[in-house]
């Protein structure tokens, strides 16, 4: 691996976070050349201000964190995240309707999100910890369907979750990479071994808000 780095999507979505935690998330991105910052969506104008001409993606997250948003609701707030800066949207799917069987539900709704990115990168977030792994992979199915772009195992915010697994992400990958697709992994990544495991399992992003104790634990090897 030449540089875990560029796979990192340093996060900050915790509710209470204030301005000077933004601030330090941004400049840790430019410092470490992280490939983006991920930023709840009343922060992306700022997040655009802040990271101009750095070469950062700025990634925000619709629907989240439980996914069960009407749809137009999502595709209106991914609009509006583009109009404000956002340069790739991780949507949460409707996990509900997904373990009750409406697939076609589903479908339409990463479809109704894809439609309003305007050719941005939509990345759909499964919520890994709530599904079996029929489920994942069928949700998986609906995702190269939908044409999204990614599939993300967590959003980090189910209680008692692990978040990411290494077994998630190769069902993940195995499932969309002969597509097209590829597989950001999120949740519960907290140090470089945890990381590196993840990348070699097939994951090609990685969210979390541990990005400098995993850059620094690269630069430790």
């Amino acid at each position: 691996m030449d540089n875990i780095n560029f796979y990192i999507e340093h996060t900050l979505l915790k509710p209470d976070a204030k301005k000077e935690e933004l601030i330090k998330l941004f400049n840790e991105a430019k410092e470490h050349h992280f490939l983006g910052v991920c930023v709840n969506p009343c922060f992306v104008a700022f997040a655009k201000e802040q990271l101009k001409d750095s070469g950062v993606k700025i990634v925000t997250v619709i629907g989240f964190p439980l996914g069960a948003n009407r749809s137009d609701v999502k595709a209106y707030e991914a609009k509006k995240a583009i109009e404000d800066g956002a340069d790739e949207i991780d949507m949460v799917i409707n996990i509900s309707k997904l373990k009750d069987g409406f697939f076609d539900y589903v479908r339409q709704d990463i479809i109704a999100v894809r439609e309003a990115c305007q050719g941005h990168v939509l990345k759909v977030i499964l919520e890994t910890d709530l599904l079996t792994p029929d489920e994942i992979r069928k949700a998986c199915e609906i995702c190269v369907e939908a044409k999204a772009d990614l599939v993300k195992t967590s959003t980090g915010f189910v209680k008692g979750g692990v978040g990411a697994k290494v077994e998630d992400v190769k069902l993940m990958h195995d499932t969309v990479a002969p597509h097209g697709l590829k597989v950001k992994a999120s949740g519960g990544i907290r140090d470089y071994d945890k990381a590196f495991a993840l990348i070699r399992a097939g994951a090609e992003r990685l969210g979390t808000s541990s990005g400098v104790v995993i850059a620094e634990g690269m630069r430790n090897i």
